[in-house]
């Protein structure tokens, strides 16, 4: 399991615990659970009647006096909006396996290829495909069924065509034989590098 889906467990695991431990302070004294059910809960509990509230009067009154609260809370809040918005985007990116088994299937035990190791192979070897200027290649999904993206900058003489179907031949095929996977999906991009038009006096 890669780093990113453990950290999101942990997150979610501990949010998750937070929500529902405040949650049940909530119902608990909504319904008056403490008193119907004879309980008597510790000293300085929160939220043991339905009247009571976090904050009293009294308290939010000499919080709200201090110099440093206001300016307190709006960079905890700046704090916790930044956080979630980074998580966010690192959601939003595409996952990558880490190391991928190799050697069929069933994979070879303890032998295992970088994602990044092969990227960089399909890319080298695109590179130099007739037609091709430049190749980006990310490996994206899980560890038994990774995906390709690559990114294809056509030479202006290059044929989408030709350069297609060189690449598939050529790149993708050594990899899935060399990895031992018998399907790779992959999806291509393929686009003509920008060139000074012409001038025919």
């Amino acid at each position: 399991m890669t780093p990113r889906p453990v950290l999101n467990r942990i997150l979610l695991a501990l949010t998750g615990l937070v929500l529902l431990g405040g949650g049940l302070l909530v119902i608990a004294a909504g319904l008056d659970l403490y008193r119907r059910q004879g309980q008597r809960p510790p000293a300085g509990w929160p939220l043991t009647t339905p009247d009571d509230v976090l904050l009293s009067s009294a308290d939010r009154a000499r919080w709200s006096s201090q110099g440093w609260w206001w300016p307190a809370v709006i960079a905890a809040l700046t704090l916790i909006t930044v956080l979630a918005l980074w998580w966010l985007l690192a959601q939003l990116r595409g996952r990558r396996p880490g190391e991928l088994p190799v050697g069929g299937s069933p994979p070879q035990e303890g032998v295992e290829l970088r994602d990044r190791a092969l990227s960089d192979a399909i890319a080298t070897d695109a590179d130099a495909l007739p037609g091709v200027q430049r190749a980006k290649v990310h490996i994206t999904g899980r560890p038994a069924h990774p995906r390709t993206r690559i990114a294809l900058t056509l030479t202006p003489q290059g044929a989408p065509g030709t350069a297609l179907d060189a690449l598939c031949e050529g790149p993708l095929r050594t990899a899935r034989e060399s990895t031992g996977f018998p399907y790779l999906p992959t999806e291509a991009q393929l686009r003509v590098a920008r060139h000074r038009a012409h001038r025919v006096e």
